[in-house]
């Protein structure tokens, strides 16, 4: 009988540590973006990387300096 009672003990203390690391988890935003993953799967790797691309433009321009950008005129 004291066997059941370590049984219990171990397994509802094994139940309380999932679900402390599950609340942690949850807080942290780990199961935010459930539905990119599934469907990232179905695009090309080209498809991803041009989409990519096309979003940086703006944000290359910005990157690049005065030097760069007087280099890239005089090409």
């Amino acid at each position: 009988m004291d066997i059941l009672y370590l049984m219990i003990l171990c397994s509802v203390s094994l139940a309380a540590v999932f679900l402390v690391v599950f609340i942690v988890n949850a807080k942290k935003g780990q199961f935010e973006d459930d539905e990119s993953p599934a469907v990232r799967i179905l695009f090309d790797s080209g498809e991803v990387k041009e989409k990519k691309e096309t979003g940086n433009e703006k944000k290359d321009e910005k990157e690049k300096g005065e030097n760069n950008k007087i280099e890239e005129k005089s090409e």
